[in-house]
This record gives structure tokens, C-alpha cells and sequence, in this order.
């Protein structure tokens, strides 16, 4: 007896929110008989966690080798904002009548915040949790995450705009005799974009040698470096292949041309700013696998994704799209929350007064404005608006340390969503 639904909502149909901006929200509560309470408390904070284990081998006293875990992990707080909907955590018991009940809560998110991440062995995490916070019981909580995007303005560091180029070159031994040289070259027109852009990459061969090249690999790789601060300060790097495409092959004493590309997936943005505990960034790998027992050539260059596509470049093509009547609504910049159409299976939100008559704070916008902009919108008028998607790269859980076993999750598994800019494509590469 009791609850029988406990779901949290937000004002944005994608719970994303750039920093800087106002989340605003709700939680409705089913009860199938009255309630007491001492009151409803809201959590909304940001916060980074890495951890990992790792063994290591030592020999005892008595010469065996005996095994030894050790759990790293590191945590960083980046805001928390908490406060009461109803009562107060000194007040008298509140009787909730059976039914349905609403209750709006408002947060403010601060101008710098890190970009949501989920990674291996760490996140980048947003939430709001809920406890009804009952006296002489367990409190019971309801929990949800939501996206937070630090823009990452392509266009404001020249160095973004410079093209990619990588060069391999090789001369094989054989029976103490020199070939001449095989040579790979690799080039992509800049070295920042977002996702749902396409990189366009040419990759030119003149295999003067006797040997065969396979193949051409090309990788767009994610390089993830987590800190721990307990028991010690250590860091575990990570590397994990996002996009591959490969063509081939190059038979000994031919000329090679090819045109290759990689979509990129909704993958989140290059430097977390303002996160000491978790370093991210991108890159493109070039391996080439040439016959017989000689090493493969190998080269690498970093690529910068970001969340504002570089604009202006010629060749590049019409900067905006008109109006993406298939793709979902931006959020709105400023403290103004964003207010987007309200998909299946949610409910029509509503706004109404807490229980005692006294409005709640926040309260609920209704749907049906038109959809608002980024904050970056205004200094590119002629951009097309994002398309938010989801990441391939979800956590297990959402649950935490901190969270208790009566810990209810709200909604479907949590995935990050970002801004993809299909319809702004960068310059071909010069013929």
C-alpha cells in the first residue's frame, strides 16, 4: 500500500540542456491510500566519478603468490542544488491524500559545466532525485538523468579549420637488398567537426616496392583518460574504436586512389571542460597492412569534435537546411527553459498548485511555442538548427554509491543525447 507511480518529467522532450540554462520539471506521484510524509525533497546536482579495480601479484611471507585488489576512484561535484517541495526536514507530519499529485520543481544550471559523459570506467552525470521523506520509515526516491552540452564553438580556434594530413612512407628489406618505397598518403579537408557530419578522406598510394599493401585502415577512435584520487592519485587510459573503414589493396608497383568517409555518431564533445578527473579526446588512426613478415605502417593525427560546426567555408554548402519538420526541436538558450512537443507515451504536462494552495516553485510550461534556439543560434543566423540524438555509449545504471535500495529509477534507460548537424557538411578536398 502506497505508491503506485512515482515518475519524474522535464520541460524538453530530449532532457538536454546547454549550461547556463533553467531545467525545469516535475514529479507526479500515484497513491493508493493517504500518505504521511514529513515532506518532498528535491536533489538536482552534476557531478564526475571514475573507478576501476585492479589486481596485482605479491609474494607473502611464506613465498606465495597471493593476489591483491585495488579500487581506485575519484569524484568531483560540480553543483547541487536542494530544497523542499513540500514541508521541511523540522516540520510536522504531512498527510498526502490517495490520488494523483504533482509537484513542479526549477534549477538554474551554472554557465560552465563539463559535457554528460559515459564512459568505461567513468562519467559525466547530471540527475534530479525525489524523496518522499517519511519519518521512522525508509525514504523513498525517484531518480532520473538528464544531458548537460557545454558548447564547444568550432569556429572560435583557427587551428580547427586546418586540414588533416598524414604521411607514411616505407622501404623494405629483402636478402639485404632495398626496395624503393611504398608511400601512403592521407588527407581530410579540416580537424574539427561534429557529429552526424561526414569526413570526406582521400587516401593516395605509390607502391614503388615489391610488397603488397592489404589494406588501408582508418580509424576514428575515442581516448579516454580517467584519474582516481583514492587511495592515491593514478590515471587508466583507454582507447576504444568508434568508425572503420578500410579499402585495398595496392598490389606491388601501382598507383592507389580512393575516397573514404566517416559519419560521425552522436558522440560527446572533445575536452571536458571543467572536469579534472576525466580527459576526452578523438583520433585519426591510419594503419596499413602489408604482406609478408614486414610491420605495418602506422600514423595518427587528433580530431576535434564539437558541438558548433565550423561555418563559412567554401565549397561547404548551404549553411542551413530551412525548417527540419522530421527532427526534434533545439533547446532554447538563456534561463528560459526550452519547450518542445510532447512524444508518445509521455504524459500532457500540466500545471498545478501544490496540495496546501501555495504555488511551487518552478512551475510547469505548456507545450505548443515554437521551438527555441542555442544560445549560439544568434551569432549564426544562417545555421541550420541541430538534430538531438542518442549516444551509442549508456550506462548500465544510473544508480549511484549514495542511492538507497528503495532507489526508483524514472523513465527508460538513460542515454545522452547531442546536437548533430547532417545538413552542414565540410569542404570536399581539393582534386
Amino acid at each position: 500500500m502506497g505508491i503506485k507511480e512515482a515518475n519524474i518529467y522535464l520541460d524538453n522532450q530530449f532532457n538536454t540542456y546547454y549550461a547556463g540554462q533553467t531545467v525545469n520539471g516535475r514529479i507526479e506521484y500515484v497513491f493508493d491510500s493517504p500518505k504521511k510524509v514529513r515532506g518532498i525533497h528535491v536533489k538536482i546536482k552534476g557531478e564526475a566519478h571514475t573507478e576501476w579495480c585492479e589486481s596485482k601479484q605479491e609474494e607473502n611471507s611464506q613465498g606465495k603468490t597471493e593476489s591483491t585488489d585495488t579500487m581506485h576512484t575519484g569524484n568531483e561535484e560540480y553543483f547541487q542544488v536542494s530544497y523542499y517541495l513540500l514541508g521541511s526536514n523540522t516540520g510536522n507530519e504531512i498527510e498526502i491524500p490517495p490520488g494523483k499529485q504533482v509537484y513542479n520543481f526549477t534549477c538554474t544550471l551554472p554557465p560552465v559545466l563539463p559535457s554528460s559523459f559515459e564512459g568505461e570506467f567513468g562519467y559525466v552525470r547530471y540527475t534530479v532525485k525525489v524523496t518522499l521523506d517519511r519519518p521512522w520509515k525508509f525514504d523513498q526516491e525517484t531518480k532520473m538523468a538528464f544531458t548537460v552540452i557545454n558548447a564547444l564553438d568550432l569556429n572560435l580556434n583557427p587551428s580547427y579549420r586546418e586540414p588533416i594530413h598524414i604521411q607514411l612512407e616505407k622501404t623494405f628489406c629483402c636478402f639485404c637488398c632495398a626496395s624503393p618505397p611504398m608511400s601512403v598518403d592521407v588527407r581530410a579537408p579540416v580537424s574539427g567537426y561534429c557529429p552526424g557530419q561526414t569526413i570526406p578522406i582521400t587516401v593516395d598510394i605509390e607502391n614503388k616496392s615489391n610488397v603488397q599493401l592489404h589494406l588501408v585502415k582508418i580509424f576514428l577512435r575515442k581516448v579516454v583518460t580517467y584519474r582516481a584520487t583514492s587511495p592515491s592519485t593514478v590515471t587508466k587510459k583507454s582507447k576504444a574504436v568508434i568508425l572503420t573503414v578500410q579499402e585495398g589493396p595496392a598490389p606491388a608497383s601501382t598507383t592507389k586512389h580512393w575516397n573514404l568517409t566517416l559519419e560521425i555518431p552522436p558522440i560527446p564533445p572533445s575536452n571536458l571542460v571543467n572536469c579534472n578527473i576525466i580527459d576526452l579526446d578523438y583520433d585519426l588512426k591510419v594503419e596499413c597492412v602489408v604482406s609478408g613478415m614486414h610491420m605495418n605502417m602506422k600514423g595518427k593525427r587528433y580530431v576535434t569534435i564539437g558541438t558548433v560546426p565550423l561555418v563559412g567555408l567554401p565549397g561547404a554548402g548551404p549553411a542551413s537546411a530551412g525548417p527540419m519538420s522530421t527532427g526534434p526541436a533545439s533547446t532554447q538558450g538563456g534561463d528560459s527553459p526550452a519547450v518542445l512537443p510532447v512524444t508518445p507515451g509521455y504524459p500532457q504536462p500540466s500545471a498545478p498548485s501544490a496540495p496546501n494552495g501555495e504555488g511551487a516553485p518552478g512551475g510547469w510550461v505548456m507545450p505548443g511555442a515554437a521551438p527555441a534556439q542555442p544560445p549560439h543560434q544568434s551569432l549564426y543566423p544562417t545555421l541550420s538548427e541541430p538534430v538531438y540524438k542518442a549516444s551509442p555509449y549508456i550506462p548500465k545504471t544510473i544508480q549511484d554509491r549514495n542511492d538507497s535500495n528503495h532507489t526508483n529509477i524514472s523513465g527508460t534507460n538513460f542515454s545522452p543525447y547531442y546536437p548533430t548537424y547532417a545538413a552542414v557538411q565540410p569542404p570536399p578536398l581539393p582534386q
